[in-house]
């Protein structure tokens, strides 16, 4: 009998069906304007998006301009790449330009769907920001979808690590700007400690449209944003803890799994605390317990976490003797990306590597709150549905699940569950050879480098010839992701989430034209063309008679999305193929979530060695467990998202009065304000509030005048004549302090004078933040012990940070104040002085400088280098000479390919 929910589904449709049902007329007109549009010249075309931005401009909604914009932009991108977008794209666009996240099935072209809103919203004049996964795909996205904005008479700009500022300025005043996530909140950050506004780089945030979504504002969400410089150095600390953790056993220490979180038992406590006061690192007297300690306890519990929570391969990698972090979703290596609070330097202790500095914040932002600054957001993805309530509830974006151009002729098997990875692997292992001798093409999917790695020995044993993607092969990826369609073809991938390269039945069939006109330049590339697409033709329907591409997952993620994404790899565009997913009770996910019921039943049933259970109800189950974990991370990021929404209002108060100054032609007054603040204190410190004269502290009030404002005046003597009261003191110290500081600004001259205080307030405003950060990152990391006070820690560190905000603020007050009080213009004598010094130690330098060195020799390579074995390279630091002998740095030659 059908529940009541199915039968409203069936009679009025789903609330989804419906927001697409509303959207159809607009498509509708979009074709309708379609004929109007293919009629207009290449010069026309640009000339209606003049004469559209105009109206935008003049006050005009985008919604009213959308039909005419939308349909200029399919005519643009029919001529510029050859593609007429499908209705289900154009819908797409409507969904974005709405402000909504448009779940587009792999294969669908979202990349193409992103240029209609894109366009209809830079008519604004207000510039559109494009953001994807990686820098690949920005470069790529940019330089293909520039042609579409072009022809339409838009300028497109890119984003990149260690860009030029020049060159960065030009890509975000573009009309259209492609970037990474990490590059746009990192700019934003940078914006927020220049001194001036001629130096900032980006222009406001009008508009995004987050490409792979939920890899963006949910996965990468959980961490934070932080730019930082170096601390004092602590490595020998680490290296010397690192030898105290072989000798701490299981019952010293709690370890959990899912937060990686290490607590140190009672008996662990006694055993580390004696071992420390061995080593000298402990004094007699002082405890583990006692505040004094909270430097050592940091470093044995991140010790512990190195050696007991992050594996090696998996979590990260050692290359050029580094600990490079590796992307848990992405499966791709995070150079520059480092673990923080000295985590870091715990694993490169473990691993026996250089142990970089720790390095303190200077500036931070979550990705939460840095896209919530856009005054619209949009998202595409092929996998958002499962994570609607965190989009809605965090960033108040709807999803909107799109249909298919074609129809899914895939077929989903259930989960084969087998008792122990052993047997799971053997059955991999046959299901592959079984394809592969039909010449179905495979797709694996693990959850690690050392499992893709694993099972690639095992394929090896069994004559299977295959492909690996995973962090060590990242340079190949765009090409062994590009033939995973082809006939026979096997490639084993750590994480498919955001590769951006789609697998097409038969290879890639540009990248294979490309290949062909590389190894034969003196051939027509119009017959080259031809031949390559008919072959491919050919290859496309034998793959297609073959089954088409065949998924199969060697373990359930996490999170649902990670497992569509890598099942909707299979059936794009209508094609056939299928998708598997073999599981073990051994499976990190099943061990974690109660795999002993369901060992115990499967023994009770009296399961074979290598047999499987696969039942639409072990389905279920499944997804029950994930569901569970998805909620879990929605909560940490939650609560993460709350601890940072406290930090978020004090970092826009700060930035707004940073902006506030930069764009200030006169700080003269804000100056005024804070001395006259700082006067206000002093007053109330030393005469209280409705005491008596003879309650007053005169003299001590004297002496903190001349100290902080740097006046000398009769305080003494005021405050002894008759009827003079407290707010007449106020008003005299007002107008001293006032004359002073105008008398500086003549000495000085009017335009010096503004340039110092400008510069003052800024750079104090910056040391202070960074103060408040480091004090506000302590305060976060001891209030989660007032939980066992039954005292809320939110409620706790939103009090305790706004007394240390308001206390920064008045020290920020003061220091200002101080500092202006003490500049003077120097003395004719003294820049005599200050000349004659500089002659002399110019002079001294030229005495004891060397004989001028012999002409630098050419660089020469390294002896036996051999730019595709990175074996033949040495071992070169960062900042070393490239061993190709270039000339350049390592990091700006090969290194950029690490």
């Amino acid at each position: 009998m059908l529940g009541l929910g199915t039968i409203t589904k069936k009679v009025f449709g789903t609330p989804n069906d419906r927001k697409v049902k509303a959207v159809r007329p607009l498509v509708a007109k979009i074709n309708d304007l379609e004929p109007e549009f293919e009629a207009l010249s290449d010069d026309e075309i640009k000339t209606r998006t003049e004469q559209m931005a105009m109206r935008a401009q003049k006050g005009e909604s985008l919604d009213a301009l959308l039909p005419e914009a939308f349909a200029n932009v399919r005519e643009a991108a029919k001529r510029a790449l050859g593609l007429r977008a499908f209705d289900t794209q154009v819908m797409g666009g409507i969904f974005l330009h709405q402000g909504n996240i448009a779940e587009m099935k792999t294969g669908e072209g979202k990349t193409l769907v992103a240029t209609f809103p894109a366009y209809l919203n830079a008519l604004s004049g207000k510039g559109v920001h494009i953001v994807t996964v990686n820098d690949y795909l920005a470069k790529r996205d940019a330089e293909w979808m520039g042609k579409v904005y072009s022809a339409l008479g838009l300028t497109t700009g890119v984003i990149y690590p260690q860009q030029p500022d020049d060159e960065k300025k030009a890509a975000y005043a573009a009309d259209v700007t492609y970037a990474t996530n990490n590059e746009l909140g990192f700019d934003y950050l940078r914006d927020n400690m220049r001194a001036s506004l001629a130096e900032m780089a980006q222009r406001g945030h009008n508009y995004a449209i987050v490409d792979e979504v939920d890899s963006i504002l949910i996965d990468e969400a959980r961490t934070p944003l932080i730019i930082s410089g170096p601390s004092e150095d602590r490595s020998e600390l680490y290296v010397t803890i690192d030898k105290l953790i072989p000798e701490i056993t299981d019952e010293h220490f709690k370890l959990d799994e899912k937060t990686r979180v290490v607590t140190i038992t009672d008996e662990g406590n006694d055993f580390i605390e004696k071992r420390l006061r061995e080593m000298e690192l402990l004094p007699e007297e002082q405890s583990l317990y006692d505040p004094e300690s909270t430097t050592l306890v940091h470093h044995v519990t991140e010790a512990l976490k190195a050696h007991k929570a992050f594996t090696k391969d998996k979590d990260y990698m050692v290359r050029d003797n580094q600990v490079v972090l590796v992307d848990e979703f992405t499966g791709r290596m995070m150079a520059g990306r480092r673990l923080s609070g000295g985590l870091h330097q715990a694993i490169e202790a473990k691993e026996g590597c250089a142990i970089q500095p720790e390095n303190v914040t200077l500036a931070s932002v979550t990705f939460q709150n840095y896209f919530r600054l856009y005054n619209k957001l949009a998202g595409m993805t092929g996998t958002a549905a499962t994570e609607a309530e965190e989009f809605q509830e965090i960033y108040g974006l709807g999803v909107v699940e799109m249909p298919t151009n074609k129809p899914i002729a895939r077929i989903d098997e259930h989960d084969a569950i087998y008792r122990t990875a052993k047997e799971k692997y053997d059955a991999i292992t046959e299901e592959i050879k079984k394809a592969n001798a039909t010449g179905q093409p495979v797709l694996v999917g693990t959850t690690s480098i050392e499992k893709s790695e694993f099972l690639s020995s095992l394929l090896e044993k069994a004559g299977v010839p295959h492909n690996v993607l995973n962090a060590r092969q990242h340079e190949r990826e765009a090409e062994i992701v590009a033939n995973a369609g082809t006939l026979g073809a096997v490639t084993i991938a750590t994480n498919m989430a955001g590769r951006g390269t789609d697998i097409k039945l038969g290879g890639n069939i540009e990248m294979q034209i490309m290949a062909a006109v590389d190894a034969d330049p003196d051939g027509d590339p119009e017959e080259i063309r031809a031949r390559i697409e008919a072959e491919h033709a050919k290859a496309e329907a034998e793959v297609k008679d073959a089954g088409g591409l065949f998924v199969l997952a060697t373990e359930r993620h996490e999170s649902r999305r990670i497992d569509n994404q890598l099942r909707g790899r299979s059936g794009r565009q209508g094609d056939p193929g299928r998708s598997s997913f073999f599981l073990s009770l051994e499976d990190d996910l099943m061990r974690i979530f109660g795999s002993e019921r369901l060992d115990k039943m499967l023994s009770t049933l009296g399961m074979k060695e290598g047999e499987a259970i696969a039942h639409p109800w072990v389905n279920k189950s499944l997804e029950k467990a994930q569901a569970k974990v998805e909620g879990r991370n929605f909560d940490i990021r939650k609560q993460l998202l709350k601890f940072d929404d406290v930090m978020n209002d004090q970092r826009k108060a700060i930035f707004s009065q940073r902006m506030e100054i930069m764009e200030a032609e006169e700080v003269g007054e804000i100056a005024q304000d804070m001395r006259h603040q700082v006067i206000d204190d002093l007053v109330d410190q030393y005469i209280p509030p409705k005491s008596y004269a003879d309650q007053w502290d005169t003299q001590g009030l004297y002496v903190a005048v001349m100290e902080k404002i740097g006046i000398d005046v009769p305080v003494i003597d005021w405050a002894e004549e008759e009827g003079v009261d407290d707010g007449d003191l106020r008003e005299r110290l007002y107008d001293a302090s006032d004359e002073f500081m105008a008398k500086k600004a003549v000495d000085f001259g009017p335009e010096q004078m503004r340039n110092i205080e400008k510069q003052v307030l800024l750079q104090t405003i910056d040391g202070k933040w960074r103060d408040h950060l480091l004090k506000l990152e302590h305060l976060r990391s001891v209030v989660g012990f007032r939980g066992y006070a039954q005292r809320d820690p939110l409620n706790e560190y939103k009090t305790e940070s706004f007394q240390l905000f308001e206390g920064m603020l008045d020290s920020l007050r003061l220091d200002v104040t101080e500092k202006l009080s003490k500049v003077r213009p120097l003395s004719e004598e003294e820049q005599k002085q200050l000349l004659a010094q500089f002659m002399a130690q110019q002079q001294a330098a030229q005495q004891t400088e060397a004989p001028a060195p012999a002409p630098a020799e050419e660089p020469a390579a390294l002896e036996g280098f051999d730019e595709n074995d990175r074996s033949t390279w040495g071992n070169p630091g960062r900042n070393a000479p490239c061993p190709c002998g270039s000339g350049k740095k390592f990091k700006h030659c090969h290194g950029e390919l690490v």
